[in-house]
């Protein structure tokens, strides 16, 4: 069994294509496929959201602390 992930776009007619090679040919095969359709937020949603978040963290501010010297720093990869 092997696994191909992919991107694709469903068209404005709702129709679904997948094309992809799998290397093999003229064979049956099962396919399953699972889709998760990300819809974008209306922008009024999105404004509503900012307006309802901004300034929660006023009390407990994010800080960013001070660099450190660049023989401290670790640069392991």
């Amino acid at each position: 069994m092997e696994t191909i992930r992919l991107t694709t776009h469903i068209g404005s007619d709702g129709v679904l294509k997948v094309e992809t090679l799998v290397g093999v040919a003229d064979v049956d095969a099962d396919v399953v496929l699972i889709y998760s359709v990300q819809r974008p937020v209306p922008s009024d949603d999105w404004t509503a959201f900012v307006n309802a978040t901004y300034g929660s963290l006023a009390d407990d501010p994010i800080e960013r602390p001070d660099e450190l010297p660049m023989d401290v720093r670790d640069w392991s990869e």
